[in-house]
């Protein structure tokens, strides 16, 4: 029996970058074999190269991008030594890419249909009828609900979701040999993501597609690929299939990695993440011997710092490989990080109180050239009701579109409330816009942004910044004072004091967020809104932002309202939990009561659309079904009826659901019987493991 050639194979591939300042090399002695119908998941921080070995694979690195050292064989073919126009015919039709924001790879002038037809009318020279003919059964392959109706759309007439299945549809009309998916989920909710997912699996398999998955989810590498390469400043530094890396890990990066991600068994007080300490070092500051040496903490001069450091076998015979001169000698089960447990913090009075909170939005649907059409109302927030103690973290949660942010510009007084009561102690809110309101109640409610970029002024320097806020609210006026207060509030979120004088571009992505935060918590707020403001951050980053997050909540009893669509964090920040769909309240109660059940059905397909970087845990398989349906048009009784597995015909879809109170504070919005929900089984269970 002859083996299989691999569809791809990188053999110590080199890539550098020509800039003003020279070459810059960006991976070093990269190596990769890919099997037919195998998946093959690249992780590591940003900055790593895991992009840069996808745009060379495509042979399409820009100008100042180059192969410098080693192959790449496709098929068993050097491409280096593939003309242009081969490149061009096996572009899209044998190696197809998807990437992470959809609408920069849709021309958004030209119909969906049309773009997809392009892909085989290019490579197969098939008629337009033909081709629109097989875009249509693409469309309807990826689960696009009315494919026809997708074809005669423009790209920013459907949702994000949708946008995602298309290019995916793209990449998939040739029936390509080699998939590469560049953080194809990112930007979607959880409950998409776990469909596309899915879709992609199930395609992969049907047509024996390979792929190779770049992601910083670990969670979803775990579900998706057979093989993993964990890559660090340019260089992969372990190698193997997907279970092993996971449970035997023989990295410290590695290591460090898992240790930073929120899986279940993790406790911001009595098991806290631990965030790998120092940075990414550039590629032109890279150490001597071990990139990694820096940031480790079984670094040994004499013998890490030399070059070369080759990729070992963990064990003879095995396709298990690290990068380190160490690896036998540490004792990985001790070497686990031990966490600083910290004294939980008891909440006080309450600080915050939504009352029958209702937002409404007049809209007119018009035609293109038509004015004065039909009004309609868009309920974006539809009674909320929920409370916030001082020192407490209340987790918002849900898709987009269920109204999580439209709350909170009412909250910020960007937005008047059409209905109810938003009392900030004894100071109604919900009609007081933020040009009415006075700097001591503006100083008290705050926000950090998702994007840490859009947030900042480029022109001016980070003291700058803070100290306008600190002045802005009365804090301090004296500019001593103010100077020192800016430090004081750099220490706090654990940045260097001459960052004062540096501007938002001289800093990197986690360090703006820290910018943020200081901000944020410049005129000494009482409760703070923070909207997604780890989501755009590598995990280690992301665990030093949330652990940034509790010490000053401790420090200084802040109630932190904490929106986002990832469960994993949420379950490790926040005390209480509010879910939402569709502008409405289903479920809210402590952490661990949403965290079991009984579960609304909507948490539970939430909580089942979770990735989760742990071999030990088994989920409950929940892939929501249908769109989100249009705020302007929703569902006549339950708004979650349409995409609902328990729904009862002629009550869910007539009239709106009663709130069942399940236990104190925890409140269920759903026709199920109490009996029914309280018989619901774990979606997320830990298998137990022999102590070591």
């Amino acid at each position: 029996m002859t083996e299989q050639t691999p569809v791809l194979e990188c053999r110590n591939l080199s890539i550098s970058y020509y800039t003003r300042a020279g070459e810059i090399p960006a991976v070093v002695d990269f190596n990769l074999r890919l099997m037919p119908g195998e998946a093959h998941g690249i992780v590591g921080e940003s900055g790593c190269g895991k992009s840069t070995v996808a745009l060379a694979i495509m042979q399409y690195m820009g100008k100042n991008g180059a192969i410098v050292g080693g192959e790449i064989f496709f098929e068993g073919r050097d491409m280096r030594t593939m003309s242009e126009e081969e490149l061009r015919q096996i572009r899209g039709s044998k190696i197809s890419m998807v990437y992470q924001e959809p609408m920069a790879s849709l021309n958004p002038a030209m119909l969906i249909g049309e773009q997809l037809a392009e892909v085989p009318i290019y490579h197969e020279s098939i008629s337009r009828d033909e081709a629109m003919e097989r875009a249509k059964q693409i469309l309807a392959n990826v689960r696009l609900p009315d494919p026809q109706r997708i074809m005669d759309s423009y790209p920013h007439q459907i949702s994000g979701g949708q946008q995602q299945r298309v290019v995916i549809a793209m990449a998939l009309l040739s029936n390509p040999k080699l998939l590469l998916l560049d953080e194809p989920t990112t930007a979607l909710d959880v409950t998409v993501e776990a469909g596309i997912v899915d879709l992609i699996k199930d395609i992969a398999q049907e047509f024996g597609t390979s792929m190779i998955y770049i992601s910083h989810n670990l969670g979803l590498i775990l579900e998706t690929c057979d093989r993993i390469t964990v890559m660090y400043s340019g260089e992969a530094v372990e190698v193997g299939d997907v279970v092993d890396v996971f449970n035997e890990m023989r990295h410290p990066y590695t290591r460090g990695l898992f240790s930073s991600i929120p899986v279940p068994g993790a406790d911001k007080n009595a098991r806290p993440l631990i965030a790998i300490p120092g940075q990414l070092p550039l590629p032109h500051e890279r150490p001597v011997g071990c990139y990694f040496g820096p940031r480790c903490t079984y670094f040994d001069e004499p013998r890490c710092d030399k070059r070369p450091l080759p990729m070992e076998e963990v064990d003879e015979g095995s396709l298990h490989f690290a990068r380190c001169v160490k690896f036998r000698e540490i004792d990985w089960d001790a070497a686990k990080p031990k966490p600083i447990e910290r004294e939980e913090v008891l909440p006080g009075d309450y600080v915050l109180r939504v009352e029958d909170m209702t937002k409404h939005y007049e809209i007119e649907e018009s035609g293109l050239f038509v004015l004065g059409g039909e009004k309609k109302t868009v309920k974006a927030n539809e009674k909320i009701n929920f409370r916030a103690r001082e020192a407490e973290t209340v987790a918002i949660v849900g898709e987009s579109g269920c109204g999580k942010s439209t709350f909170a510009k009412v909250l910020m007084g960007l937005e008047d409330a059409t209905d109810g009561d938003v009392l900030l102690g004894n100071l109604d809110l919900s009609q007081l816009p933020v040009e009415k309101r006075d700097a001591e109640t503006i100083g008290k409610l705050q926000m950090v942004f998702q994007n840490p970029f859009d947030t900042l002024n480029p022109s001016h320097s980070i003291g700058g910044q803070i100290g306008r806020v600190i002045r802005k609210f009365g804090v301090e006026k004296d500019k001593e004072k103010v100077e020192q207060r800016v430090h004081e509030l750099l220490d706090i979120v654990k940045l260097p004091r001459d960052f004062a004088k540096r501007r938002p571009r001289q800093l990197s992505g986690g360090q703006k967020q820290r910018v943020g935060i200081a901000r944020a918590f410049a005129g000494n707020p009482s409760v703070v809104i923070a909207d997604e403001p780890v989501s755009a951050l590598d995990v280690s980053v992301q665990a030093a932002v949330t652990d940034l997050l509790m010490d000053i909540q401790r420090e200084h009893r802040t109630t932190l309202l904490f929106i986002s669509h990832d469960l994993s964090v949420v379950r490790y920040l926040a005390d209480r939990i509010v879910v939402m769909y569709l502008g409405q309240i289903m479920e809210k109660g402590s952490t661990d009561e949403i965290f079991a059940p009984p579960y609304h059905p909507y948490t539970e397909a939430l909580l089942s659309a979770v990735p989760i970087a742990d071999t030990s845990v088994e989920k409950r398989h929940i892939v929501l079904t249908g769109e989100l349906p249009s705020p302007s048009n929703p569902p006549k009784g339950c708004p979650f009826c349409t995409r609902c597995q328990y729904v009862i015909e002629g009550t869910c879809d007539i009239t709106p659901p009663p709130v069942r109170e399940m236990g104190e504070r925890h409140f269920i919005a759903c026709h199920l019987s109490e009996d029914t929900l309280r018989d619901m089984k774990p979606v997320i269970t830990v298998e137990e493991t022999a102590p070591a």
